[in-house]
């Protein structure tokens, strides 16, 4: 039984399933019933899964920055499973450096995976959700695709892309039927800042940042990928599934302040608004 009281299963590809997040939703997915396609880089990272679903569980071993391989998951979970009813583009990774001290390549890399993984999976998916009417993109961001902290700026702009990237996605599939939510994450038990994260040659000028970064870090309360996985399931379940949705339990407090900053630097220097339109300021617009 669904997590909403019914006896419909779904079908699911979650990417980056290895650990983490991928693991935890693709548990949750298959312990209600549900059909899995999950990617890995590693052929045994889902075998302990695999025992428990051993006929609901399709593990595909593949790099999401591979389109062709891509695709030919697409057709293969479609195939194995039936049509997808639930896609969830969670692959990919952290990486720390500095803005000075990103190399071009280490910022291509972490963009082809967490923005052009994405692009080739949805674009894959895609067409079959529209001929059928029915689906539901799930885009796994975070609050770093909201607001931007010293040390993960290369991050920031794969996220900061995906957002955007998800949101105009969401306007333009509404009228067939398709579904986008975009999950932004606070701070979780994952190894995204562990062995799946990437760094980049340090500059001991920026020694005393990371040391600032690493402490803001650990005052962060963790929360359990467990938890959001049951979080994923009442919103895939939802008549009206949210475009955009917060996980952890900090994460409103801390983008609430986001946005305040910004609403009140936006109003203190409102004026250039009006004033760089090349028009008069109407009454009642200080020039401060």
């Amino acid at each position: 039984m669904n997590h909403n009281g019914t006896t419909t299963s779904r079908t699911w590809l979650i990417t980056g399933a290895s650990r983490g997040f991928g693991q935890a939703y693709a548990a949750a997915a298959l312990a209600r019933g549900d059909r899995v396609a999950a990617t890995v880089r590693a052929s045994d990272a889902l075998d302990g899964l695999r025992e428990r679903y051993p006929d609901t569980l399709l593990p595909l071993t593949l790099d999401v920055t591979d389109r062709d391989a891509v695709r030919a998951g697409v057709a293969q979970t479609e195939e194995r499973l039936g049509p997808l009813d639930v896609v969830v583009n969670n692959a990919g990774y952290g990486h720390f450096g500095a803005v000075e001290e990103l190399t071009p390549t280490e910022l291509r890399d972490q963009i082809e995976t967490n923005l052009f993984g994405v692009l080739h999976v949805t674009q894959a998916v895609l067409p079959r959700m529209r001929s059928r009417g029915a689906g539901h993109l799930v885009q796994v961001s975070s609050i770093g695709g909201i607001g931007a902290f010293p040390n993960v700026g290369a991050y920031h702009a794969s996220k900061w892309a995906l957002e955007g990237l998800s949101e105009a996605l969401a306007a333009e599939v509404a009228r067939f039927g398709i579904r986008v939510t975009i999950v932004e994450p606070g701070a979780f038990g994952t190894d995204w800042s562990g062995p799946s994260a990437r760094h980049s040659t340090p500059l001991d000028a920026y020694d005393p940042m990371r040391e600032e970064a690493a402490a803001r870090r650990a005052g962060f309360g963790v929360g359990d990928p467990a938890a959001a996985a049951h979080a994923l399931l009442e919103i895939v379940d939802a008549p009206e599934p949210p475009l955009r949705v917060l996980f952890g339990a900090q994460a409103p407090e801390l983008i609430r302040g986001i946005y305040e900053r910004r609403l009140a630097e936006w109003d203190a220097w409102g004026h250039l608004a009006v004033r760089s339109h090349g028009e008069a300021e109407p009454a009642g617009v200080s020039a401060r």
